[in-house]
């Protein structure tokens, strides 16, 4: 297992490799959970030289406070890694590394996909998001990519920077990997205090619902039962849930979902912590 952590010392090693070789990037912000570990063991199937990146990205935090608390354990990721695969590699660099002097995010135009959701409730995140990434596909060169479906929205801005800068690059989405209560794997579970962890399974538990109820209710009426349902619960807020097709993120519904896929996208407050998840609602024909 190689570990650098200079950005300096990567290039050295990189550019020893064969072309020959398959390279995959898995780029993560550490506290790996089982989540992780698929992305990384679906790297391995695809890939002759894995390397995971772990960086805590300052430019896709729009609040400095959630930035500041977001768990940070590279000891305990490394090990995790090393568990894995001991042929794993890793890249921790650090924030003058990766930007210099000057924490700048760049601007990007993705075609209105970073304009709902996410986009409205943390404005500039999803060019935070495009900025380390950019940065690190320019560093490793990678023939694949891998990301979590948890986080659908960025999957789709990752894959327009893609299209946009780097084609030669295959991105791989992997599927959401949940606990036994269904809450989708995420960094910030670690943060939930216990009360909060006890109904906590509404979060999935809604999208089951309106997963069922697809064809019963309309988008209106579904929102309306699932919030009552999460704010029943003390400490639970409702930040949005709203269906959306998965190839442009327009409105969409069982009256004009004929011909495209519904999703539903969910994001919950739980006593101050921000989860989010999504789950498609109707498969294409």
């Amino acid at each position: 297992m190689t570990v650098i952590k200079k950005l300096n010392d990567l290039d050295i090693t990189l550019s020893k490799l064969s072309r020959k070789k398959i390279l995959s990037l898995v780029p993560t912000m550490g506290s790996l959970h089982k989540g992780h570990i698929s992305l990384i063991k679906s790297a391995l199937k695809y890939s002759d030289e894995v390397w995971v990146s772990i960086f805590v990205n300052p430019t896709q935090f729009n609040d400095i406070n959630d930035y500041k608390k977001y768990p940070v354990n590279s000891k305990e990721d490394i090990n995790i890694i090393k568990s894995i695969d001991q042929n794993l590699n890793i890249f921790i660099p650090s924030i003058d590394d990766i930007y210099g002097k000057k924490i700048i995010r760049d601007k990007y135009n993705f075609d209105g996909i970073d304009k709902v959701l996410e986009g409205i409730k943390r404005p500039g995140h999803f060019d935070g998001v495009a900025t380390i990434v950019k940065k690190l596909f320019e560093i490793f060169n990678p023939n694949f990519v891998f990301f979590g479906e948890k986080d659908f929205q960025q999957t789709m801005v990752v894959q327009k920077l893609i299209d946009d800068y780097f084609k030669d690059i295959k991105m791989i989405v992997c599927p959401t990997i949940r606990a036994k209560n269904g809450l989708a794997l995420s960094s910030r579970n670690s943060l939930l205090s216990k009360k909060a962890k006890k109904n906590i399974s509404i979060i999935y538990d809604s999208l089951l619902f309106a997963k069922q109820n697809f064809y019963k209710f309309s988008n209106k009426e579904l929102k309306k039962i699932i919030k009552s349902n999460i704010e029943k619960n003390q400490g639970f807020l409702l930040e949005y849930f709203e269906l959306r097709c998965s190839k442009t993120l327009k409105i969409c519904n069982h009256e004009n979902n004929h011909n495209s896929s519904c999703r539903a996208f969910i994001c919950v407050v739980a006593d101050g912590v921000r989860l989010i998840d999504n789950l498609l609602m109707h498969n294409e024909n």
